[in-house]
């Protein structure tokens, strides 16, 4: 069965106080938006069209951020739900099979639940999710004629009885696009709003005689986010919900309620999470891996048996093998580590190769920048990097190369050679005494004067 989806993502959310789009807003370090995508990307869609307005650059750079191949549509008017997948008939003139409408907004839904729709569809032309308000408030009432659907009314446009209704309205719709698009083309806006309501489809259907049901899913799924408050509390609850899973699956959180998951965070079974561990975006922990506390990964890949932190903070492109062993205070940059190598503390390695079983000193830094470019460290096997040593890159180290403590090394350094890049010592007997002397003079001269 071939499905495309349209998530409509053209509201600007003024109840954010924010000028950044709505579906813009962080949840699990990425945008809102990122989450319906997610969720419709688990039914394989041929096509994925995405309906901007408010902010419709931006907007368009993140949904290409998740899927290159998202398509786009300037909804320029906020006409209403029906005027947004209107505009997107021309993306999907000759698409066949199904079409779910989803928001940019509604992070929780689950591809389960959609797939539910989809199977819904054998008995309905069109499938609306409804849901069991506690307190239904200014939803959408669905009203039912025994199992089917008759139509669904707006709060601001419904009567006293059909206000006393609890199943609302989610406004996730399916139909097949032939339905969908021929439905949408004949809505009116008479209407308090003056809108092309998206939900007035169900009553046209049903004076063409096709048939309309509803698939239930828990309120829970259906929460939208309009306000800073809706955002923190659906933060809270999606770090509630992966904590749980987390769990579930086998691995060990030793505070699970300091640690904070991203959207697409994976963590392998038997592997251990420390407290006030924030996981970014694109992080993948192997099985049997340990992560303590009070770190910070990003883009970052940990294999089996590697252990990081505490205080260590791994960035996008950070690449551990197994039984690496990253320390306090160390921060890893587009870097890979090959098995065993050792990075203990205070150190910083950005835009290198180190080989398996090096050890790297505390206080190494890799010069990767000189101001206008990123330059790389290639480091061999079973080398030794003496502490406090400055790698100016591009650079060179060969397999059991060793460096002196604090040497700044400019040039290559062959295999199984010492490097000493520092001035020579002086000592000068007695001189400290001398010199300290002198400095408490110039002192109480100072305080008498």
């Amino acid at each position: 069965m071939q499905v495309s989806l349209i998530i409509l993502a053209a509201g600007q959310g003024t109840r954010m106080n924010s000028d950044l789009p709505k579906v813009l807003h962080k949840l699990a370090a990425v945008p809102l938006l990122h989450h319906a995508m997610a969720a419709g990307r688990a039914l394989d869609p041929a096509r994925t069209v995405v309906v901007a307005g408010h902010g419709a650059e931006a907007v368009s750079r993140a949904a290409r951020d998740y899927d290159e191949e998202a398509l786009i549509v300037l909804q320029e008017e906020q006409l209403g739900t029906g005027h947004a997948v209107a505009q997107a008939a021309a993306h999907l003139a000759d698409a066949t099979g199904e079409v779910i409408v989803l928001y940019g907004d509604t992070p929780f839904i689950r591809p389960e639940t959609l797939e539910a729709m989809l199977a819904a569809r054998k008995d309905h032309a069109v499938v609306v999710l409804g849901f069991e308000a506690r307190d239904p408030g200014r939803y959408g009432r669905l009203i039912l004629d025994g199992d089917a659907l008759q139509r669904i009314v707006e709060f601001k446009d419904a009567t006293d009885e059909e206000r006393a209704v609890t199943l609302c309205n989610s406004g996730v719709i399916c139909a097949s696009a032939k339905d969908l698009f021929g439905l949408v083309a004949d809505l009116s806006n008479d209407n308090a709003a003056g809108e092309y309501y998206l939900t007035d489809i169900v009553a046209l259907a049903r004076a063409r005689g096709l048939s309309a049901g509803v698939v239930t899913c828990p309120e829970s799924e259906t929460l939208g986010v309009n306000t800073r408050a809706q955002l923190a509390g659906a933060e809270a609850e999606f770090q509630r919900r992966a904590r749980a899973e987390a769990l579930e699956n086998g691995v060990t959180l030793t505070a699970p309620e300091t640690v904070f998951f991203a959207l697409d965070t994976v963590i392998g079974r038997d592997a251990i999470v420390g407290p006030h561990v924030l996981f970014g975006p694109g992080v993948t922990i192997e099985s049997g891996a340990e992560i303590k506390g009070f770190c910070h990964l990003e883009g970052a890949h940990v294999s089996r048996g590697a252990d990081v932190g505490p205080f260590a903070r791994l960035r996008p492109g950070a690449e551990l093998a197994e039984d690496v062993h990253v320390g306090n205070f160390v921060e890893i940059k587009n870097a890979i580590l090959d098995e065993g190598v050792k990075v203990g503390h205070l150190t910083y390695l950005g835009d290198a190769h180190v080989g398996e079983f090096t050890n790297i000193g505390a206080g190494t830094v890799t010069c990767n920048y000189d101001g206008v470019m990123k330059h790389r460290t290639e480091i061999g096997k079973r080398a030794f990097i003496g502490s406090d040593t400055m790698l100016v890159a591009p650079v060179t180290l060969g397999d059991g190369a060793m460096t002196g403590s604090g040497s700044v090394i400019t040039q290559d350094v062959p295999a199984e050679a010492l490097a000493i890049a520092r001035a020579r010592q002086e000592t000068k007997p007695g001189l400290a005494t001398r010199l300290m002397e002198k400095l408490r003079a110039v002192k109480a001269a100072k305080v008498k004067g």
